[in-house]
């Protein structure tokens, strides 16, 4: 017998438009107007983030500044500043944390509070209720222009739908009585995980919308659909189950960075290279992790790519050792390019336990190490790095979408 639904202790919380909408709060001359936001101030850099002025005006997420300029010529262009966004998702992270011991950011700006390990007075209030509070203390705390959705349900896949369903400033519950009725309105790619490679294999089973999604049985999805067990988490998902509480290991550590729009020459490039190296070392290090994998890889000015790896018997995480591998694998690979990149990959909690006839050394290194990232977390980025990396401070730091994992030992 299938296991009852859970009741509704799910809330999800999620920014509007938030990297434009933090630029308009701390801008107040940018307020109700078009603001699109890049990377980079530079020749038709690719937008990230748009406000809701500029999405009514057309301009979409990944729109290259020549054509959304075309198109909205009063466009006004931000760069992306990262202690701003770091400084309202710590923000929001704290007010979320005031309802419940469990709270998880999925990324910068939204995140999953788990009433079910709220305090008992907080437990005992209306969700809606507890929606409403959470948008005002934004507003109160963190700027009168922010906004939020939030989404109540009974697991993490109907609140975050839920969130999605009125934006901006919307709050919205899926429960067992609504939830027919909010499906007949969607199209199976509005829900939360399906895409269009995903639409086409629940098409070739006869599934074309969210309701008859629902209402398939748990064989045709796990045989036919996912061949996989991802066809039982579908079917406990859509039915409110909780099935994506649990959290995901790093796998990789990677950075790219798109280069200057010129010919840099291969000395000028492999600084950016050991500039990638310190920033990826950091990242790694900061989750006590070492890896043993390391891929190195570029794209020309004709979209040719090209990459070069290597595996090695000593796990490393020194910017020293990543820089050196780096430096090794690059001299492989042809210059000029436009886009470089490193990843780090076969990661592990620990160093190797066999000692090496070196041992001194990398001991040494790896002090190193530790001063500099104490250094550079109290008194900023960069204020101790190689003097290979030197001229090469354009290289900012991306926030990612996607991830918190590095937001709380910030390196911007």
């Amino acid at each position: 017998m299938f296991e009852r639904r859970p009741p509704n202790n799910i809330l999800y919380v999620d920014l509007n438009s938030c990297f434009a909408t933090i630029e308009q709060q701390s801008r107040p001359m940018l307020r109700g107007r078009p603001v699109a936001i890049t990377n980079r101030l530079v020749q038709n850099s690719c937008i990230i983030a748009a406000s809701y002025e500029a999405k009514a005006r057309g301009i979409k997420v990944g729109m290259r500044s020549r054509e959304a300029s075309a198109i909205c010529p009063e466009l006004i262009y931000a760069e992306t500043e990262p202690d701003k966004f770091i400084f309202v998702h710590e923000k929001l992270k704290r007010i979320m944390s005031d309802y419940s011991a469990s709270v998880v950011m999925k990324s910068i700006d939204e995140g999953v509070i788990d009433l079910n390990y709220a305090p008992a007075h907080i437990y005992a209030r209306n969700r809606f209720e507890l929606g409403r509070e959470i948008k005002q203390r934004l507003r109160d705390e963190i700027g009168c222009y922010m906004r939020c959705n939030v989404g109540i349900a009974s697991n993490r896949f109907l609140a975050k739908l839920a969130g999605e369903l009125h934006k901006p400033d919307g709050l919205d519950e899926i429960t067992t009585e609504n939830q027919r009725e909010i499906f007949s309105t969607l199209k199976l790619t509005d829900l939360p995980g399906i895409n269009v490679r995903m639409e086409a294999r629940l098409n070739a089973v006869g599934i074309f919308t969210p309701l008859q999604f629902l209402d398939a049985d748990e064989d045709t999805l796990v045989r036919l659909v996912c061949k996989s067990i991802d066809g039982h988490k579908w079917y406990r998902r859509l039915r409110g189950i909780e099935v994506d509480s649990a959290a995901s290991d790093i796998k990789t550590v990677g950075r790219q960075f798109v280069l200057d729009g010129r010919n840099l020459s291969r000395a000028e490039t492999e600084a950016r290279f050991v500039h990638l190296a310190e920033d990826v070392g950091y990242r790694l290090r900061s989750k006590n992790l070492y890896a043993r994998g390391i891929y190195v890889w570029t794209f020309d000015f004709n979209g040719g790519h090209n990459h070069c790896q290597l595996i090695c018997k000593e796990a490393f995480n020194s910017d020293h050792d990543i820089a050196r591998l780096t430096r090794q694998l690059y001299a492989k690979l042809p210059c000029p390019v436009r886009i470089i990149g490193i990843t780090l990959y076969k990661l592990q909690p620990t160093a190797d336990a066999q000692l090496c006839l070196e041992q001194n050394k990398k001991d040494h290194i790896d002090a190193i190490c530790a001063a500099e990232d104490k250094i550079n977390l109290r008194f900023g980025a960069r204020k101790i790095h190689c003097a290979d990396s030197l001229g090469t401070d354009q290289i900012k730091c991306k926030i990612p979408f996607g991830s918190t994992r590095y937001l709380d030992h910030s390196i911007n």
